[in-house]
This record gives C-alpha cells, structure tokens and sequence, in this order.
C-alpha cells in the first residue's frame, strides 16, 4: 500500500525530489494560486447506480469564472495546473480498493456514468466552473461515494482541478477513505482568524484533486456555516483558480440542516436517493429543501 500520511506544511518551496528526501515527514503546503501548486509546481459501495439530472436553464446559475481583475489568464493557470505534483500517488489497486474511479479503470460503465454527470453538470454551467453541494435524501445513501468519484471525474481533465471539501462535521469520513491523517481541517480554519488557508488544503494522492477535510469535531456543527468565515471561505476557494470544480459533502438533508444551509453558498445542490429504501414522498421532500433554480437533479445510487 502507498504511504498516505500527510505531514506538516514546510516553510519554503522545495521540489519533489526534496520531498522524497524528507521520507514524506512534511507534507506541501498550498501557498496562493501561483505560488504553490503551479510552481512546485459504481459498481456499488454504495454505489454505481443509474444516474439522471434534471437539466435547468444555465442562465440562471452563479457560476463566476473569471480571477480577480490582475491575475493570471486563464490559459497560463491551466497550463500551471498540468504541472501540479503530488507528493505520492495512489496506484490502480489503491483506488479500487477504495472504490475511486480512474481513467483507465476496467469498469467503464461505471466510469462513463460518473462522466456522464460531470457533462450534465458542465452543460448547466456553460462549462465554467461552480461549487456543488452534495447530500444525501437519507442517512447512508451514499453521498460521500458520489462526492468522491464526481470529484475523481472533474480532476480527469488535465486542464482542471477539483477540491473536495468534507462539510459532514458529524461523521466526516472522506480523509479515512483516502487513507490520511489530517493535523488540521475546516473547523480549524472557521475557528481561527488568523488561520491561512494553505494548512488545510491536502494533496489526495489522485493528479489535480485536493481535500479540505472537516477537522476538529464540534457539538455544533451548523453553526460554523451559518457563520460570517464560512462565507469568507467559500469565496477564497472559489476564486483561488478559475479551473477548479468544488464539490462540498455534506451529512443528508433529512438528518440536519447543514445540506440547505450550505447550498446557499453554492451554484447547485445534488441529491443522491438510495436505491430501494425511500419512498418517493421522502425524495420529494428532500428535494424541497433546496432552491429549484439551484436544484441540479436527484440520482440514483445502489
């Protein structure tokens, strides 16, 4: 199995053959657009089942593309993204023993489903980018396993990059899915200030896709996205690269409020319905608690 600890951040810019030096005890820190990662450059599992997406009119979507007025075009940031390393990568059995999908996985139909979504979703944004929140109509629907693989899909593209981001405070599970070790998450950031955003940002192990994990566990978690830093956080990583798809996993929109609240800091809401084990009065319930002209549609996962 590929080592997958991640380590502390270091103090300077060093290359991949310095870290192979360090025997990964440090991890790379995530600086600023262009001062980091450019220059350091369903089958089941829940999973695989069909999938469907309402489509919308585009029109209507937030989806800002562009960086601040000043920054790096857009041709000079994706091609800086092709450059991203990573300080270890995870191998085919790696990602099929965590049931991660890759271009050259020989389940194709399950790959080509999860490329499917991603191109309904790109059709609704006029191909740029957006923030997604992903939730479940019920717990254990299998939301964590679309938000990965949808993510996995995105970072495909050698032109982008995907950011996933762990918003289930109460039972956060994506960092133990990519085998890590997290010193530091989203809490951590809310909480503190002073905080930069760098620490929490992790390379995956998968080419052009990082996580933000939840962090420190808390009693409350809706009260961090109800707060003022939350939206202050949702702007910086959307603006960090224009090439990134950020996709937020979320607890399921039955249990808490998190899913909704969170959707009003995003372009779209994606529902993923359990096969077999709700009634269609309990997704069209679910399916109620997010804005219609956000609403990008429901699939069907088992």
């Amino acid at each position: 199995m590929t080592e997958s600890r991640e380590s502390r951040p270091s103090g300077r810019d060093e290359t991949l053959e310095d870290r192979f030096k360090r025997q990964g005890s440090e991890r790379p820190r995530e600086e600023s657009p262009i001062e980091s990662e450019m220059q350091t450059n369903t089958g089941d599992a829940q999973g695989g089942g069909h999938s469907s997406v309402d489509q919308l009119d585009s029109s209507n979507m937030l989806v800002p593309s562009a960086m601040e007025p000043g920054a790096v075009n857009r041709y000079v940031v994706s091609k800086q993204i092709r450059q991203m390393q990573e300080p270890r990568y995870l191998t085919p059995d790696d990602l099929a023993e965590r049931r991660i999908i890759y271009p050259d996985s020989p389940d194709r139909k399950l790959v080509n489903r999860f490329r499917n979504l991603r191109t309904k979703l790109l059709e609704m944004s006029g191909h740029r980018n957006f923030a997604l929140v992903v939730t479940g109509a019920t717990e254990g629907a299998g939301a964590s396993y679309i938000a990965m693989n949808l993510a996995a899909a995105f970072a495909f593209d050698e032109s982008k990059t995907a950011l996933l981001i762990d918003c289930n405070l109460r039972e956060p599970s994506l960092h133990t899915a990519l085998d890590m070790a997290p010193e530091a998450g989203l809490t951590d950031f809310l909480e503190e200030p002073e905080y930069d955003i760098a620490r929490i940002i992790y390379p995956t192990g998968i080419p052009r896709l990082r996580l933000i994990p939840a962090g420190s566990r808390r009693e409350s978690p809706g009260e961090f996205f109800t707060s003022f830093r939350m939206r202050q956080f949702m702007q910086a990583v959307r603006r960090r690269y224009p090439d990134r798809f950020i996709i937020l996993d979320t607890a399921s929109v039955g249990e808490s409020p998190d899913a909704r609240i969170l959707a009003e800091l995003c372009d779209y809401s994606l529902l993923v319905v359990p096969h077999g084990r709700v009634t269609p009065s309990v997704v069209e319930q679910a399916a109620g608690a997010f804005q219609r002209e956000k609403f990008a549609g429901a699939i069907i996962n088992g």
